[in-house]
């Protein structure tokens, strides 16, 4: 786990401050979630993010690691930001809500590499919701590895 890729710019991508309460709420939620074998609360690489390190028991072999990282901020921006890292590769996709000059407020940078410009989108505005919706999606590119 390296973060020291296009996720740095998570911490400029809103003027408010960083929800350290929310991303003490959801490192609480996560740390029994059986998904996760590790949280890191504010990396060193990172400190206004929190990592999730997601089980490998989910992927092939050919997926060494995969992790997502949340930055949320108190005026309701965030960014979701979820990697994998393949023996050939990374994949890159990331849900971000926030000014932008490139994108409407609400907006994903796909996978497999998280381009700029991304798609506009629109997202849930509860927090949970938010969640739960990027975390099915992963969950739902997890599934595919083993499907047919």
């Amino acid at each position: 786990m390296t973060g020291q890729d296009a996720s740095s710019e998570s911490n400029s991508v809103s003027s408010a401050p960083i929800d350290f309460d929310r991303l003490d709420l959801i490192r609480d939620r996560f740390a029994t979630d059986e998904r996760f074998t590790q949280i890191v609360d504010q990396p060193e690489f990172a400190s206004e993010r929190l990592v999730c390190v997601y089980d490998t028991r989910f992927y092939p072999s050919s997926v060494q690691n995969a992790r997502v990282e949340i930055v949320w901020f108190e005026n309701g921006d965030f960014s979701l930001h979820y990697y994998e890292n393949h023996v050939e590769g990374t994949f890159d996709h990331r849900w971000d809500r926030h000014p932008s000059d490139h994108n409407a407020r609400d907006h994903i940078h796909p996978g497999p590499d998280a381009p700029t410009p991304g798609d506009d989108s629109s997202h849930p505005s509860d927090w949970r919701d938010v969640l739960s919706m990027a975390l099915a999606e992963i969950e739902a590119r997890q599934r595919a590895f083993w499907d047919g």
